[in-house]
């Protein structure tokens, strides 16, 4: 067991209020009053209101910590309440970061809240991460979590890191200098259409709820320097099966530190291999303007996906039947004309355009898929 010193120095002497609130845990020997000074003193980013972010924010808050930032440029969904409880439904449309702050701030007045909407991207991201003394990173994509963890690297600021997929959760600790990076790990993104959203695979809520309630207790260790964080650890939880695992991970030492910030070529659809090119992606105003020529459009959700809402005069074929009958779904025999592809989010359109790429060769007319699919429709505003 490697004991490894507290991230933050303790703050001011606790006053008989901050005594009182935070009681059960400062007769923790572990925590104690200093402990509690610590938390009180820590600043902590939260990547992410969303699955992982929801717990891990009302459990820092709860437990004293000093400033609490986060970041998000989303919106509270309806389709997000099952998982991201720190939303209600007098939400919907606003942004996360704002709906997230004030339930903070009803939970715990004592916490400083900072809210940044805005998209993390290489030109902020290293400059937001300095301010903090670690990151608890929650992202729900690739990009992201690349960014989050060169920055890291820059700054040597640690980084609670989780993610869930399906019925899968994983979290670990990524700390410069004391263990494996997140680029050791993962150093490349999936291949397009191997790592749905939640949108696409699917999720109950009690498993973000789980993994993020878990990096809310990392980021407890690390400030108070107490417990044995995974720090070169991945934690593996699988919901469907009531199980878990760790595996030891370590620093590929020949990986060259990052002194610059890289987001992944994956994130960018130009430059993923065989995913669909700017000239086979339509937005949403686009599809609109197309829809009285005559276009195609096929649906590849499932049944009960459309059930809640599709677009008029689209043909449901799901995923699954696209793969397995190819050519066949095709409208208009050898002939050609448009077509376009959509469903939930944008993740089973485009593996579905890459499948019938090649029987669409040697036809007129465009085979193009939605980008951001139905969600996209759904939220973009009507031209005038």
């Amino acid at each position: 067991m490697v004991t490894l010193p507290p991230l933050v120095e303790p703050g001011p002497e606790l006053t008989a209020a901050q005594i009182d609130r935070y009681r059960r845990q400062i007769t923790l020997t572990a925590i104690g009053t200093l402990g509690q000074r610590r938390l009180g003193a820590a600043r902590v980013l939260v990547v992410g209101a969303g699955g992982l972010g929801t717990p891990a924010l009302q459990y820092l808050a709860g437990a004293g910590i000093g400033a609490l930032g986060i970041v998000d440029d989303d919106l509270v969904d309806l389709s997000n309440l099952h998982r991201q409880v720190i939303h209600g439904t007098d939400a919907l449309g606003t942004a996360k970061v704002d709906s997230a702050a004030a339930a903070v701030r009803r939970l715990n007045p004592e916490v400083t809240v900072e809210p940044h909407h805005l998209h993390l991207s290489a030109e902020n991201v290293v400059d937001l991460v300095r301010g903090y003394d670690l990151v608890l990173d929650g992202a729900d994509n690739f990009a992201t979590r690349y960014l989050v963890a060169d920055a890291s690297e820059i700054t040597g600021v640690p980084v609670v890191w989780g993610s869930i997929l399906r019925h899968h959760g994983q979290v670990s600790v990524f700390w410069p200098g004391r263990g494996a990076h997140y680029r050791d790990v993962f150093p490349e993104p999936p291949a397009p259409g191997e790592a749905p959203s939640c949108a696409e695979a699917g999720v109950l809520g009690t498993l973000p709820g789980m993994i993020g309630t878990i990096m809310a207790s990392q980021v407890i260790q690390l400030v108070t320097g107490t417990g044995t964080p995974l720090v070169g650890t991945l934690a593996l939880w699988d919901e469907a099966t009531s199980s878990t695992r760790s595996l030891r991970i370590e620093r590929n030492p020949d990986r060259a530190l990052a002194t610059r910030v890289e987001a992944p070529a994956a994130a960018d659809p130009a430059c993923q291999a065989g995913g669909p090119t700017p000239e086979e992606t339509l937005d949403a105003p686009a599809l609109r303007r197309l829809l009285p020529t005559g276009v195609t459009v096929i649906d590849v959700r499932e049944p009960w996906e459309t059930a809640a809402g599709t677009i008029e005069g689209a043909l449901t074929i799901p995923l699954g039947e696209v793969l397995a009958r190819g050519a066949e779904v095709l409208p208009g025999g050898v002939g050609g004309g448009e077509v376009v592809l959509y469903c939930q989010g944008g993740t089973r359109s485009a593996q579905a355009l890459e499948s019938l790429r090649p029987a669409w060769s040697g036809r007129e007319g465009h085979l193009r898929h939605l980008a951001g699919g139905y969600a996209a429709w759904v939220t973009a505003p009507p031209e005038r």
